[in-house]
């Protein structure tokens, strides 16, 4: 499939180590990939779903101790430690290789290594990345080939004499919990993972290369690869508008990348396209204005809460040639079901474990973290630029936590440099669905505290390094919080299609047609800015949720003060004359 001997020599020096006892080149083609979908059926890898109610569709179990990403088993393993930043865990790269290479050895006897060349992002875009994985899961090649550009045509982009790959080894291994390691070798384009048969750790093209091995090549190449959705919106004269926004897990990135109008929007002729639900890489183009594309090829969202209500396009996006991985698999049917879908439990049922499940009892069907991996190209409101080789440009940036009473519904910052400032402090507070305390806040700066594939300190002098770069043609830089509760602790804002309504004042502001208020942390809307047409919500409300609270904002101040430390001399000086700045404006 290859002359390339960057790539064939690799790969021999892989195989003498797991020691497979079959090879397999994945060509992606249809035929290929309709046996290894047969194969895993007789294995009980996987099970067929009523091909008439799912068509094209399978469900996976994952072992009962491999069912999300292992922060505390995920290494950045740069050859200085001082490199890989506070905010993640190191290990010397020769000594890592060697711990790995033990668990590696021989792995594969009795298996077949899968040999996947993937792109990342459009085949023929100059933004685009290819890279290859070997396997010995057939879970992995079919869901690689949802999420990514997979086979041949990897390999014609990369070409007969590039070395600019991502290596990607993988193997379940014994799928052992204390043997289990995500490791990134940045200065090597390496990843090994082992051990784990979960989507997380083991689809190698998704954070560990898109974000991790990716944001470090960014660093060094002059771009950006960030935990953003792309989104366009449409006005009713049918110009469309991009946007990106970086959210913490549990704040609603997949509603907002899919979201559909309020209806008094849609019958003024607005239109929402989805361009991606989790992956940005960014790039200033010929024009210096900033322009991104999707890497991903897929969607692998959290299953638990999508609904009709909820998010009706990424429901669709189900309906055909998906895996369902860790849901509850209804029998009378033959189809799938999940809390938060519908209020009609299965009666005959298995849980995500395999086991009868009876739905009166209390426990979970679904795993809080169940998934479904499905093929971009279903989603409803899918872009029409979505394969667009050169990206979209983007307008503005938008940056959101969960924040009950601090952060107010939207507002934008003075400048870039200012905005990165806010992307920097993001947070969000811990929700009941996370083990300890309910409402502290976690930093989560970009959203990118899992992902930066180096140290922190550095990606923020990256950030304000593009601005300079970008100049005036920078995107404006906003914060949202759709989160903010009353006394009774109920969220006062409706979100989901209404988040249109702020979205719609930030697109305005990018073309200079809303009007702003300054306000000691950025500027806010005029609330009759807002079209709170078809809402339950008066002027008076709105003027609440755009309310800033100094005493609040004070006690911010402390937490940021607190976690910039972390970064030592690693902090960009802008970055403490933003805060400086933020006090100074408090004590106004």
């Amino acid at each position: 499939m290859t002359n390339n001997k960057n790539v064939l020599s690799w790969i021999e020096e892989m195989k003498a180590l797991v020691k497979p006892d079959k090879v397999v080149w994945i060509d992606g083609s249809e035929a290929q990939l309709k046996e290894l979908r047969n194969l895993s059926i007789s294995t009980g890898e996987m099970e067929e779903l009523n091909e008439e109610l799912l068509p094209g569709c399978l469900i996976h179990r994952t072992a009962i101790n491999d069912v999300a990403r292992v922060e505390g088993r995920t290494y950045i393993c740069s050859r200085k430690k001082e490199d890989a930043g506070p905010t993640n865990n190191w290990e010397d790269p020769q000594v890592m290789y060697s711990k790995l290479r033990t668990l590696f050895d021989g792995c594969m006897k009795g298996r077949t290594m899968y040999i996947i060349p993937y792109c990342m992002g459009p085949i023929g875009s100059p933004f685009s990345k290819v890279g290859v994985e070997l396997t010995d899961s057939t879970y992995v090649v079919l869901n690689m080939d949802i999420m990514t550009r997979m086979g041949q045509a990897a390999f014609d982009q990369l070409g007969d004499t590039s070395n600019d790959f991502v290596r990607g080894l993988h193997s379940k291994a014994k799928l052992e919990e204390e043997n289990r390691y995500i490791v990134h070798f940045p200065e090597d384009n390496t990843i090994w993972s082992v051990n784990s048969g979960y989507g997380g750790n083991v689809l190698l093209g998704k954070k560990c290369f898109a974000l991790r091995i990716a944001s470090y090549q960014a660093k060094n190449e002059g771009w950006m690869a960030e935990h953003m959705l792309i989104l366009g919106l449409e006005n009713p004269k049918g110009e469309v508008k991009y946007v990106c926004a970086a959210f913490p897990s549990a704040c609603g990135k997949t509603n907002l990348a899919m979201l559909i109008p309020p209806k008094h929007f849609q019958e003024l002729g607005y239109k929402v396209w989805t361009v991606g639900d989790d992956i940005a890489w960014l790039r200033i183009g010929p024009d210096g204005r900033l322009w991104a594309i999707n890497p991903e090829n897929g969607f692998f969202g959290v299953a638990p809460g999508t609904n009709v209500k909820s998010n009706p396009n990424a429901l669709e996006s189900t309906k055909k040639n998906t895996i369902f991985t860790n849901v509850v698999h209804n029998l009378d049917n033959n189809t799938v079901w999940w809390e938060g879908l519908d209020k009609n439990p299965p009666k005959n049922a298995l849980n995500w474990k395999g086991e009868k499940w009876d739905c009166t009892d209390g426990s979970k069907g679904a795993h809080p973290n169940s998934r479904f991996t499905a093929p971009a190209i279903n989603c409803p409101c899918i872009s029409s630029e979505f394969a667009n080789p050169q990206g979209v440009p983007i307008s503005a940036i938008i940056f959101g936590g969960r924040r009950a009473k601090t952060a107010p519904l939207v507002y934008q910052s003075r400048d870039w440099q200012h905005g990165v400032f806010v992307g920097s402090t993001m947070a969000s507070e811990t929700t009941a669905a996370a083990a300890g305390a309910v409402g502290v806040v976690r930093r989560d700066p970009m959203a990118m505290l899992p992902f930066c594939g180096y140290h922190m300190g550095d990606y923020f002098a990256h950030w304000l390094e593009m601005g300079e770069k970008l100049g005036d043609k920078a995107p404006k830089i906003f914060n949202v919080n759709w989160f903010r509760t009353d006394d009774e602790g109920h969220f006062i804002w409706p979100g989901f299609g209404d988040n249109m309504r702020v979205l719609n004042w930030i697109v305005n502001r990018c073309e200079g047609k809303a009007d702003a208020v300054e306000t000691p942390i950025g500027y806010e809307p005029k609330p009759e800015d807002i079209d709170l047409d078809g809402l339950d919500i008066d002027l008076g409300t709105l003027k609440g949720l755009l309310n800033v609270d100094k005493d609040l904002w004070k006690e911010e101040a402390k937490g940021i003060h607190e976690f910039y430390a972390k970064f030592g001399d690693k902090l960009p000086k802008k970055l403490s004359e933003e805060l400086t700045k933020l006090e100074a404006n408090l004590n106004k």
